[in-house]
């Protein structure tokens, strides 16, 4: 059998699931299993940054900050899943607005993405983002022989990824049904 790794950009599944699915608690094992069917899945790595905590943090802040330490402790516990967390930088505009931006993020996933291909321990790499930044590293996984899955909404896309990967499925509500805990 095959063996695949998954990719999840945990921002963007995030807000998939608060957007279209109304935040459901979803089983990552059960999703991994659900969209590595037919393979044999090595290992899910779930990107995101830890949410900004000031010094001294809010109520709001801490409650965020902790909620996610939680989930992300639960999915360290999950079998053959590896977690990798940017760095979340606070940006102000030139009017003043605050506004949050991951750093890091994509270069973790990119990098885990070429290491696995080229090193050769997968034949199928399985995305679940809608960021055309992986694109590079797509086409470099092709040029070796390896099967690109995407798996997004095709109203949170990128035209070039969609374009790019070798396959394309859509976060249905069905998928997230059968991921439910």
């Amino acid at each position: 059998m095959d063996k695949c790794a998954i990719f999840i950009d945990g921002g963007y599944f995030s807000k998939i699931l608060k957007k279209k699915f109304n935040s459901p608690k979803i089983d990552y094992l059960k999703f991994s299993n659900n969209i590595s069917k037919g393979y044999d899945r090595i290992r899910t790595y779930y990107y995101n940054c830890m949410p900004y905590k000031g010094s001294p943090p809010t109520d709001d802040e801490k409650e965020r900050f902790d909620s996610m330490n939680i989930f992300i402790e639960e999915l360290k516990k999950l079998p053959n899943f590896g977690i990798r967390l940017g760095k979340l930088k606070k940006r102000s505009d030139k009017y003043g607005n605050v506004h949050f931006v991951q750093k890091r993020v994509d270069i973790l996933l990119t990098v885990d993405l070429i290491r696995l291909g080229l090193k050769g321990r997968i034949d199928c790499a399985i995305l679940v983002t809608g960021d055309n930044d992986f694109v590079p590293a797509i086409e470099l996984l092709q040029d070796e022989g390896i099967v690109v899955h995407l798996y997004c909404t095709y109203d949170r896309l990128s035209q070039e990824l969609y374009n790019t990967c070798d396959e394309r499925f859509e976060i249905t509500k069905e998928l997230i049904d059968a991921s439910k805990q």
